[in-house]
């Protein structure tokens, strides 16, 4: 396993990266997602062939290893550019990640698409990006280029080209970035430019970056499925049985609001 590079600091003005005080228990969990993302996806090193790898352990309980407070943590603002599915969905799969990210890239092009076309379009599941820039200055290149894609209802498609294979050996430069947004079809370009150098773009992308650390996320991928933390490019059948799980959970409690209405996102093309 390469040696983790230290995670560039989110801004001059940020708090220290210590775990939000959302109670006792997301104390633990914040230290468990920490060691767990730290093992499972070290920032530097090249994501992992998880094709033969055991799943993480997900309890057949679907009350088990979930954080309350840590759910309470879903927008489900159905306005979100960076969000897909319904925003009244019983599940949310909240994804901190970096565009510079290989895990991320394997699970963006691997994975993701099957929790969409199995769980987003038939209402189960609603995913929320979070940008979580870790490697320097490309990376923050490129959040923001993915929120500015987003003001203009480009973000899916300039996540699909942002990660595509080999996209990332290429660099994240602005040029570059430019260039990842006409492809996505961003149809002002100059304002899409404008909006990546803009305060607005900025603060929602470190507002993103201190969510991810309070969690006590240190690298790349990390997520919550319902409070439950879930670090890496897992197998498939982690996040099935994590969304599964909190699908029973949330039909029992009676979470679940049933129908997809004026609040259901379009699912990710």
């Amino acid at each position: 396993m390469p040696t983790p590079k230290k995670p560039a600091p989110p801004s001059a003005t940020s708090s220290a990266r210590k775990p939000l005080v959302y109670g006792a228990a997301v104390v633990v969990a914040a230290g468990l997602l920490g060691f767990a993302s730290y093992r499972a996806t070290a920032p530097g090193g090249t994501a992992p062939d998880t094709s033969s790898a055991p799943a993480a352990e997900v309890s057949a309980g679907p009350r088990d290893g979930v954080y309350p407070e840590l759910a309470k943590l879903a927008r489900r603002d159905p306005d979100d550019k960076l969000a897909t599915g319904r925003a009244d969905a019983p599940v949310v799969l909240i994804e901190y990640a970096d565009f510079k990210c290989g895990y991320c890239g394997k699970f963006a092009r691997d994975t993701e698409p099957e929790l969409i076309e199995k769980y987003v379009k038939d209402g189960t599941l609603r995913i929320e990006w979070r940008n979580f820039p870790i490697f320097g200055e490309e990376s923050e290149n490129a959040a923001r280029g993915a929120w500015a894609a987003g003001q203009q209802d480009r973000f899916w498609e300039f996540h699909r080209a942002a990660y595509a294979e080999g996209a990332k050996e290429k660099g994240f430069g602005k040029d570059r970035v430019k260039a990842l947004a006409e492809e996505a079809g961003v149809k002002d370009l100059g304002l899409f430019m404008k909006d990546l150098d803009g305060e607005a773009a900025r603060a929602a992308v470190a507002k993103d970056q201190e969510q991810a650390y309070g969690i006590g996320a240190t690298s790349t991928p990390s997520f919550l499925i319902n409070g439950r933390p879930i670090a890496g490019a897992q197998p498939d059948e982690t996040f099935d049985q994590a969304i599964e799980a909190a699908a029973e959970q949330a039909r029992a409690t009676g979470e679940d609001t049933g129908n997809a209405g004026d609040d259901a996102g379009d699912p990710a093309p």
